[in-house]
C-alpha cells in the first residue's frame, strides 16, 4: 500500500526473494524475470497493490523502476510476470495530497500517454493509443490546475485519478521514451514527473516531422484549455512541434514546474550522465519505442553498437543542451525522421 514507488520496490522486492537473489542487476530489461521463473520452475507471490497517489500507475502495470542510489541512477525492469493480479485506487485517499505529490504525479500520467502515442506511430496499436491519449491527457489537463489550487476539491482528484490511471494503460499498450530515460538520470536534480514533464516539450520538438497527428490532437487539447494561441490545424513538423512544445511550457508554468535544467542546476556532469544511461543497453528499449530511432542495424540486422552511440552522441547531446537551455533551435531533428 502506497505511491508508485513503495508498489515498484515491492515488486522488486518480490523477484528478490522468489529467485534468492541479492543483485537485481540481472533483472533489469524487457522480460529477464519471466525467464528465470520459466528456468526455475517457479512463480512470484501474489502482490494485492493498493495505490495512494494519483501518478505513476504502478498498480496495473509490468514495470518496476528502481533507483540505485550510490550511481544516482534509476534503472528499469519491464516484465509481465511483475503485473499485480489484484489492483486497488479508490481516488478519496488523495484528498488533501500535498502540491508536490499532486502536481508531479499529475504530470507523470501526461507523459505515459504522451510518450505511449508518440511511439505509437506506425504501430497497430496507434488508434488504441490515441484513444488513451486524448481521454487521459485532457482529464489530467483539466482537473491538475484545479486540484492544485483546491487540494479537496473531489471532482478534480477523481478526474486526475481517472487520468494518471489511463496514463497506467497506455504503458500496458505502448511504451515510454525519452522523457523516462532522461528522467532516471536525474534522480539528484528533480522527482520523476517533474524530470518528465521537463523534458517532454523538447523531445516533442525532436519527434515533430514523425507524429504530426499525436501532435495536433495534443494541441487541440491545450488549446481548449487556454494554453496555445494558434491553429494547430493550420501548421506541420517541426513549426508545429513547437507551437505545441510551447504550449506545454504554459502549462508546467500555471502549475508552477520549472521549464529548464539549468533552473534547477543541471550541469555538465549531468549530460554526461544521461549521455552514458542512453548507450547503456538494458535501457534502449526507450530509444526502440521513439517514433524515430537512434539505433542502427548492419546487414544482418544485428545492432551497430558504434553507430548507435555516436547517433546518441549527436542527437541525444544536441536535445539536452535545447532541455538546459530552453533553447529549442539546439535542437537537431534526423533528416527524414
Amino acid at each position: 500500500m502506497g505511491g508508485g514507488s513503495t508498489i515498484d520496490a515491492v515488486k522488486a522486492a518480490s523477484v528478490l526473494a522468489t529467485l534468492d537473489s541479492d543483485d537485481l542487476e540481472t533483472y533489469f530489461g524487457q522480460g529477464l524475470v519471466t525467464e528465470k521463473l520459466i528456468s526455475e520452475g517457479t512463480e512470484l507471490p501474489i502482490i494485492i497493490a493498493v495505490q495512494t497517489a494519483s501518478s505513476s500507475g504502478a498498480h496495473p502495470t509490468k514495470y518496476a523502476n528502481v533507483t540505485d542510489p550510490l550511481t544516482a541512477q534509476k534503472k528499469l525492469i519491464i516484465d509481465e510476470a511483475i503485473v499485480p493480479p489484484w489492483a486497488v485506487f479508490d481516488y478519496s485517499v488523495t484528498l488533501g495530497a500535498p502540491y508536490s505529490i499532486t502536481a508531479d504525479g499529475g504530470l507523470d500520467g501526461i507523459s505515459h500517454c504522451l510518450e505511449v502515442v508518440y511511439g505509437a506511430a506506425g504501430k497497430p496499436f496507434f488508434h488504441k493509443a490515441m484513444d488513451i491519449a486524448e481521454v487521459g491527457i485532457s482529464l489530467i489537463v483539466e482537473n491538475l490546475p484545479r486540484a492544485v489550487d483546491n487540494p479537496e476539491a473531489e471532482d478534480a482528484r477523481v478526474g486526475l485519478g481517472l487520468g494518471t490511471d489511463l496514463g497506467g494503460y497506455a504503458i500496458m499498450v505502448g511504451g515510454t521514451n525519452y522523457a523516462h530515460l532522461f528522467s532516471f538520470s536525474l534522480v539528484n536534480l528533480l522527482t520523476h514527473g517533474r524530470a518528465c514533464a521537463l523534458v517532454n516539450p523538447y523531445a516533442t520538438v525532436f519527434f515533430s516531422p514523425a507524429i504530426e497527428p499525436q501532435l495536433k490532437m495534443v494541441g487541440k487539447i491545450l488549446g481548449q484549455a487556454g494554453y496555445i494561441d494558434e491553429d494547430v490545424e493550420k501548421f506541420s513538423g517541426r513549426d508545429l512541434g513547437i507551437i505545441v512544445a510551447r504550449g506545454m511550457i504554459k502549462f508546467s508554468k500555471r502549475i508552477k514546474f520549472p521549464t529548464t535544467l539549468d533552473e534547477v542546476g543541471g550541469t555538465a556532469e549531468d549530460k554526461k550522465r544521461i549521455l552514458k544511461a542512453s548507450k547503456n543497453p538494458q535501457l534502449w528499449s526507450k530509444l526502440e519505442q521513439a517514433p524515430v530511432s537512434l539505433i542502427t542495424r548492419d546487414s544482418k540486422g544485428e545492432i551497430d553498437k558504434s553507430q548507435t552511440e555516436a547517433n546518441i552522441d549527436e542527437y541525444i547531446g544536441a536535445l539536452i543542451d535545447g532541455v538546459r537551455s530552453g533553447d529549442f533551435d539546439k535542437i537537431k531533428n534526423i533528416p527524414n525522421g
